[in-house]
């Protein structure tokens, strides 16, 4: 099994004791590639030092999140678009809106996610996004540069159908955690991730959060990690009614597609070919299952 972390944390304080080691359990549990995730204007440029420093094993994304949209200014932005320049840095984000928690004003969430969008469409880079509980303000915001950057991940899905649908029709990626094991609050999802068509599905840990509540044994320091991705696509696989290699390769070729990470030899994988979304969906909010949803 060879997998993809395309969302990791791995500027937090706790994995400073133990970086080499992190990644040595991850590549011993099959996943040989990770994103570092850029969230702040410090983390962005952290994961752009430890990319550099594991070349051909980590990428970084340069972005912030809305948590912190107050501290965006011009700096900032400036800061971002120098680093969206280097070839480690493969996406734009951690960005989006987060309503759940308002740790940042709502109009300087929309306005940081807004600028970041900007920054996605001058450079033509992919786009690394957040959403809780703003569906309808993200989605009205994303619609407006969904056509002039070449790829969004929607990092961390937790929502609801209507919502899987509606970025599904733009022809967006779904990222998939470990929030999927948890039998209090992500029962809807082990619905959902079947509906997710292959090659738009993306693994990620988002460590140290989100630890499997499913694994067994449970580590004592309750920190999540990459190595546990190998968990996470077996729960994923066995809702999708396939065997674990099957979405591993799968969602590996759509990992290495979206941000243009080489496959071993070189080269670049192709997406999967199975359950592709026809060119016709995106931009569309009138498919079938969007109506239903909306009656």
């Amino acid at each position: 099994m060879h997998l993809i972390d395309i969302g990791a944390n791995l500027t937090h304080e706790s994995f400073r004791r133990d970086f080499d080691a992190v990644l040595q359990r991850a590549r011993s549990a099959g996943v040989e590639r990770m994103v570092v995730t850029g969230a702040s204007r410090e983390s962005s440029e952290q994961a752009l030092e430890l990319a550099r420093a594991h070349p051909g094993v980590l990428w970084a994304t340069a972005g912030v999140h809305p948590h912190h949209a107050g501290d965006y200014g011009a700096d900032t932005d400036a800061l971002l678009r120098a680093l969206q320049r280097e070839p480690e840095v493969v996406a734009v984000g951690e960005t989006g809106l987060d309503y759940f928690r308002d740790l940042s004003p709502r109009p300087a969430q929309r306005e940081a996610f807004e600028r970041q969008l900007a920054i996605a469409i001058d450079l033509h880079k992919p786009l690394f996004l957040h959403q809780r509980d703003a569906h309808a303000d993200f989605l009205a915001l994303l619609k407006t540069a969904r056509d002039h950057v070449p790829a969004v991940v929607v990092h961390c899905f937790t929502d609801e159908r209507r919502a899987l649908f509606d970025y599904l029709d733009l022809d967006c990626h779904i990222g998939i955690t470990g929030w999927i094991c948890d039998e209090r609050r992500g029962l809807h999802l082990r619905e959902l991730v079947r509906e997710v068509p292959a090659n738009r599905l993306l693994l990620e840990t988002d460590a140290p959060y989100l630890l499997p509540r499913d694994l067994r044994p449970q580590p004592s320091d309750r920190r999540n990690e990459p190595m546990y991705l190998a968990h996470v696509c077996e729960v994923v696989a066995g809702l999708r009614g396939e065997e674990a290699e099957t979405t591993a390769a799968n969602a590996t070729a759509a990992a290495r597609a979206f941000f243009g990470i080489g496959a071993p030899g070189g080269s670049i994988a192709t997406e999967p070919k199975d359950a592709t979304l026809s060119s016709e969906r995106r931009g569309s909010t009138q498919s079938s299952e969007g109506m239903s949803s909306s009656t």
